[in-house]
């Protein structure tokens, strides 16, 4: 058994040998920043203060080698050696919502493009699934396997859970999705999970960035900011390749004639084909915001999309734009194919902060 403290909130907790500091801290009710729970999107990224740590296995694009030295470890990859000082918040919203595994039916499906299905799954009639608007639930796959998709509904609009499935070619459950899947199909579901949220306590303007199913929990959590009236500035970008991946662009032009001048709707294409006739933005969605928000240092930042685009986006924002890095939130649509190739397991033993 090992102690775990963390800073600079100075709350402690145990961790069995073989346990990750990430699962014993939900374990015990300290909720830290998490995302996929399999070293490969970063969301869980700490700092080391002083202690040993097996690192585990994870993604290096996770943890690059340079942030590694400076003392970071994913914590829901790294296993204490002996007692641990880390830096870390705990995310307090996240914390008293209960965690369930239940059942549930698939009640509608509806395909917005050639490769999104829009899955709409029921719950039994006893029960509500508790859930902040841009958290993530995972199916229970037959041979013990998990997937994970963003919820897209905000949680006042409860009565069914949306996803927005997008068909991976050969992906053993989109496979399933786009081929065999029917409604009142019954499939088995845990959640709610992830630390992707909006941060109500802050006032400062948003900045949303989205790309292809991404949209799903901004989505959320765009609805659930309409719906408690909150009044914070908000611009979304939505990036796609064609203009046909962004599946509810009419919804997001909605939300703009609606809430105008509080929310902004900034559709941004890479590929766009000549057939297309695509007169708006074009290039990567990320760089987009970048033009138009030189300086974020006064924004909080949502991103959510495929890897690469989260960590261009966290890459650019801090260094470039000076967002403060803890105001950027992100949840990182990793794959199964993200976690080929992962790092060895490795020890490290810093003697204090590298800071």
């Amino acid at each position: 058994m090992h102690r775990v403290t963390l800073q600079p909130s100075g709350l402690q907790f145990e961790v069995e040998d073989g346990e990750t500091v990430l699962a014993a801290a939900l374990r015990q009710g300290y909720v830290l920043p998490y995302g996929c729970r399999n070293g490969a999107c970063g969301s869980c990224k700490g700092t080391v203060l002083s202690g040993e740590l097996d690192y585990g296995v994870y993604q290096k694009k996770a943890l690059p080698d340079e942030e590694r030295a400076r003392g970071k470890a994913l914590f829901c990859q790294a296993k204490p050696l002996g007692d641990l000082t880390i830096e870390a918040r705990t995310v307090g919203a996240a914390k008293d919502i209960e965690v369930k595994k239940l059942p549930c039916r698939v009640q509608k499906m509806e395909r917005l493009a050639d490769d999104v299905m829009v899955l709409s799954l029921k719950l039994p009639a006893n029960e509500r699934l508790q859930f902040l608007a841009g958290q993530y639930l995972e199916f229970l796959l037959k041979d013990g396997s998990r997937r994970s998709f963003s919820m897209a509904n905000a949680p006042h609009d409860d009565e069914l859970l949306q996803l927005h499935v997008r068909h991976v070619a050969g992906g053993q459950f989109t496979d399933h999705v786009f081929g065999k899947m029917k409604e009142r199909d019954i499939l088995r579901m845990e959640g709610p999970l992830g630390t992707f949220f909006l941060r109500e306590d802050s006032e400062k303007p948003i900045v949303l960035v989205a790309s292809g199913t991404g949209f799903a929990p901004i989505k959320a959590i765009i609805e659930h900011a309409f719906h408690k009236g909150i009044a914070r500035p908000m611009t979304l970008y939505w990036g796609g390749r064609r203009p046909k991946d962004l599946y509810m662009d009419a919804l997001a032009n909605g939300w703009a004639a609606r809430h105008a001048p509080q929310f902004k709707y900034v559709p941004v294409i890479s590929e766009a084909l000549p057939e297309d006739a695509w007169r708006g933005r074009t290039g990567f969605v990320h760089r987009a915001v970048m033009e138009d928000f030189p300086e974020l240092s006064g924004y909080q930042v949502y991103a959510c999309g495929v890897p690469i685009m989260v960590d261009s986006a966290r890459r650019d924002f801090v260094q470039v734009c000076k967002l403060p890095e803890t105001e950027f939130y992100a949840d990182s649509f990793t794959t199964q194919a993200d976690l080929a190739a992962p790092a060895q397991p490795a020890v490290v033993a810093p003697a204090s902060s590298p800071r």
